[in-house]
C-alpha cells in the first residue's frame, strides 16, 4: 500500500468541512488534523481534532517532514492572512489544490496552488485560476476566464467567457456575470446580481442589473 503524505487543514468551520469531504473522496492525503487560532486543542470538526494554532505548525512539520497545508478559510482576506502567517514561519510549505472528483476541468485550464474547486463546479477551457482562489458548489467559470489570487465564486455563480476577476474579489451566491467584463480587485458582487458592466476596484455591486451600492475597504468583512 502506498504511504500517503499527511496534510494539515487550516480552519475548522463550515468551509473546512467541505475541504475535508474533498480530500477524503480523492484519498490522496492523510488528514493529520486541523489548525485554528480560535478553538481549543482537542475540539473536533468532521471527526478531525484541532491540533493547535498557526504558530504551532513548525513543531508539527518537524515531526512530519512531508506535511502539506490547505487553507480552508472562506473569507478571501482571512485566507491571505493565514497564508502570510504560515510563510513567515516556514520557508516553502506545499499548498496543494483540492478539486472535488465531480468537478469538470476543461482543456488548458491552469490551477494555482491552494485552490479549492467544489462539487459540481465547471471550469471551461483555457481558464486561469489564481492561487488560493476558490470555486464553490456548481459554480461555472467560462472559457478564458482569469480569476486572480484569493478571489472566489459562490455557489451557483455563472461567469461568462473572457472575464477577468481581480484579487480578493468575491462573486456571491447565484450571481451571473456577462462575458468579457473586468471586475476589479477587493470588490463584491452581491448574491443573485446580474453584472452587465465592468466593476471598479473596491466596489460593492448588487441588483438586476447590478449597480454600485458603495465603495469598500481592503480587508472589510463580507461573510
Amino acid at each position: 500500500m502506498v504511504k500517503k503524505s499527511k496534510i494539515l487543514i487550516i480552519g475548522s468551520s463550515g468551509h473546512a468541512k467541505v475541504i475535508i469531504d474533498i480530500l477524503e473522496k480523492r484519498d490522496e492525503y492523510q488528514i493529520l488534523g486541523l489548525i485554528d487560532d480560535f478553538r481549543s486543542v482537542g475540539e473536533e470538526t468532521s471527526g478531525y481534532r484541532v491540533l493547535g494554532k498557526i504558530e504551532d505548525i513548525p513543531s508539527l512539520f518537524s515531526k512530519h517532514p512531508v506535511l502539506s497545508v490547505f487553507i480552508a478559510i472562506g473569507d478571501n482576506w482571512g485566507r491571505y492572512n493565514a497564508v502570510s502567517k504560515i510563510l513567515s514561519l516556514l520557508p516553502s510549505p506545499n499548498f496543494p489544490a483540492a478539486i472535488h472528483p465531480s468537478a469538470q476541468i476543461g482543456k488548458g485550464v491552469v490551477i494555482g496552488r491552494g485552490v479549492a474547486v467544489m462539487a459540481g463546479a465547471v471550469i471551461n477551457p483555457d481558464a486561469e485560476i489564481g492561487e488560493f482562489a476558490f470555486i464553490n458548489t456548481k459554480a461555472s467559470a467560462g472559457h478564458d476566464v482569469k480569476m486572480s489570487a484569493y478571489s472566489s465564486l459562490g455557489p451557483g455563480v455563472t461567469v461568462g467567457g473572457n472575464t477577468f476577476i481581480g484579487e480578493f474579489t468575491a462573486v456571491s451566491i447565484g450571481a451571473s456575470i456577462k462575458e468579457k467584463l473586468k471586475i476589479g480587485a477587493h470588490s463584491i458582487i452581491g448574491a443573485g446580481a446580474v453584472l452587465m458592466d465592468d466593476c471598479p476596484d473596491k466596489s460593492i455591486m448588487y441588483g438586476i442589473p447590478a449597480r454600485i451600492v458603495r465603495k469598500r475597504s481592503i480587508g472589510e468583512k463580507y461573510i
